[in-house]
C-alpha cells in the first residue's frame, strides 16, 4: 500500500485557492445535462466523483466538451437522455449515484447502476421506496435496500411521495432534482427529522438558477410546480469546496496562521462555510470576505460541545482539531457519518486513539479528550475515505511525524491536497 509520511510541523500560514465544490459540481453537471440549452460550467472540480458523473452523462448521450482545464460545455438534452439502455459504474460517488438513480427512474429507459463494494453497502432503500411511490420501476440486483440497481420504464402517476429525512439528505436532493422531469405537480413529504439541511439549500438554489423554483413548507414538504423544466443559465461558476476549506482553516487555527482560503466567503451557498463559526467558538480568529475566509489563533484552542447536523462533513475536521483543545470536545447529531464512504464514527475513534486521544463513540456522537502529548509516528488508516486522509494530516501540526496510508484516496475530491497542504505548513 502507498504511504505518505508528513514531517513534524510547528506552524501554518499562507493562502490556498480551493478546488471546486463536489456538491455543486455534480449537481450542476446533472442539471445542465437535463436543461434546455447549452451551459458553460467554469471551475468544475476535477476529481474521481466528478469523473464518474461525466462518464455516466456521456454514456447516456449527453454531449460534453472540455473548454479549459476546469471548464466544461454541456449540451442539454431537455429532460430526455438519448441513450435508453446503459450499464453505469459510479464508483463510490454518492453525489452521482443518488441523483442519477432518480433521474433515470423517470426517464423511460432500462439501466443498471453499480459502484465499488462500499457503495453497495450504502443504503438507498428510502430513495427507491419514494421513486416507486411515483410509479418508477426500480429493483435490487443484490441486497434489498442497497445498490446495485436495475431501472426499467415505469408508469409515473400520483401527486405525492414521501421520503425519510434522517439517513441521507441526498435522497431528498435526488427527488427534488428529478421530479421536474415528470412535468407534474408533485409534493415531497419528509418523514421525521431532515438531516444536513444546508445541502438541501444548495440543491434548491441551483435548481432556481436553472429556472425551477420549489415551493416549500419549512423542511417538511416541497412542491414541484406543474410544467416545470430546466433552462440553462448560460454560464455558471462553481464555488470553491467549503468542506475542503475546513482542513486549511483548521490548520490556521492549530498552527497560529494566518491561513486564507480563496473560493468561498460571505456569499457562499454551501452550509459548510459555517465550519468557520465552530472554529471561532474554539477560540480562533476568523475573518470573512466576499470570496475568502481567513483563520488564525493564539494559544490553545477551546473544547466545545456542538450539534453538527448543519456541517456533517466538515465536522470530521473538528474531531481532529479537538486534539489541540483544552478539554473534552463532543460532536453530536452525526449519525450520518455511519453511512458515508466508511463508518466515519468508528474510523475516527480508532485513528484518534492511535495518536493518544481518549475517545467515546455513540450511535450519533463522538467525544474526544486530547492526550497530554501526541503519540509520534502513528500510522493512520484511511478506509478509502478522502476525508480521513485530509483530516489526519493536521496531526503533524502537533510537532510529530504522522504516516497516512493510501494518501491517493484524496483523489475523490481533492487530488493535489497534500501538495497544497505542504505550501502552508512548516
Amino acid at each position: 500500500m502507498e504511504t505518505l509520511t508528513l514531517n513534524p510541523a510547528h506552524g501554518a500560514r499562507g493562502t490556498v485557492k480551493l478546488p471546486g465544490s463536489k456538491s455543486i459540481s455534480n449537481r450542476t453537471l446533472l442539471l445542465a445535462a437535463l436543461a434546455r440549452g447549452t451551459t458553460d460550467i467554469k471551475e468544475l472540480l476535477a476529481s474521481d466523483d466528478t469523473a464518474r458523473m461525466l462518464e455516466a452523462l456521456q454514456a447516456l448521450g449527453v454531449e460534453l466538451t472540455q473548454t479549459g482545464t476546469d471548464d466544461w460545455r454541456v449540451e442539454g438534452v431537455d429532460g430526455h437522455f438519448p441513450v435508453k439502455q446503459a450499464d453505469l459504474f459510479l464508483g463510490n460517488a454518492g453525489t452521482a449515484f443518488r441523483p442519477l438513480t432518480a433521474a433515470l427512474a423517470l426517464s423511460g429507459g432500462h439501466y443498471t447502476l453499480s459502484g465499488v463494494a462500499r457503495m453497495h453497502e450504502r443504503p438507498i432503500g428510502d430513495l427507491v421506496d419514494a421513486l416507486r411511490q411515483a410509479g418508477a420501476d426500480v429493483g435490487y440486483l443484490g441486497n434489498e435496500g442497497f445498490p446495485p440497481l436495475e431501472i426499467r420504464p415505469g408508469t409515473i402517476a400520483g401527486d405525492k411521495v414521501s421520503v425519510r429525512g434522517n439517513v441521507s439528505s441526498q435522497f431528498l436532493t435526488a427527488l427534488l432534482m428529478a421530479l421536474p422531469l415528470t412535468g407534474r405537480s408533485i409534493t415531497i413529504g419528509v418523514v421525521g427529522e431532515l438531516i444536513s439541511k444546508p445541502y438541501i439549500e444548495i440543491t434548491l438554489k441551483l435548481m432556481a438558477r436553472f429556472g425551477v423554483d420549489v415551493r416549500r413548507d419549512g423542511w417538511q414538504a416541497f412542491t414541484l410546480p406543474a410544467g416545470s423544466f430546466y433552462t440553462s443559465p448560460g454560464t455558471l461558476y462553481v464555488e470553491g469546496d467549503a468542506s475542503s476549506a475546513s482542513y486549511f482553516l483548521a490548520a490556521g487555527a492549530i498552527g497560529k496562521g494566518p491561513v486564507r482560503v480563496e473560493g468561498v466567503g460571505r456569499d457562499s451557498i454551501q452550509g459548510d462555510v459555517r465550519f468557520a463559526e465552530a472554529l471561532a467558538a474554539m477560540g480562533a480568529k476568523i475573518t470573512v470576505g466576499e470570496n475568502w475566509i481567513e483563520s488564525s489563533a493564539e494559544g490553545r484552542l477551546r473544547a466545545l460541545d456542538l450539534d453538527c447536523n448543519h456541517i456533517p462533513d466538515a465536522a470530521m475536521t473538528l474531531a481532529v482539531a479537538a486534539l489541540f483543545a483544552d478539554g473534552t470536545t463532543t460532536l453530536r447529531n452525526i449519525a450520518s457519518w455511519r453511512v458515508k464512504e466508511t463508518d466515519r464514527i468508528a474510523a475516527m475513534a480508532t485513528e484518534l486513539r492511535k495518536v493518544g486521544a481518549a475517545v467515546e463513540e455513540g450511535a450519533d456522537y463522538i467525544r474526544v479528550t486530547p492526550p497530554a502529548a501526541l503519540i509520534p509516528d502513528a500510522t493512520i488508516d484511511t478506509y478509502d475515505d478522502h476525508r480521513m486522509a485530509m483530516c489526519f494530516s493536521l496531526v503533524a501540526l502537533g510537532g510529530v511525524p504522522v504516516t497516512i496510508n493510501d494518501p491517493g484516496c484524496v483523489a475523490k475530491t481533492f487530488p493535489d491536497y497534500f501538495e497544497r497542504y505542504g505550501t502552508i505548513v512548516g
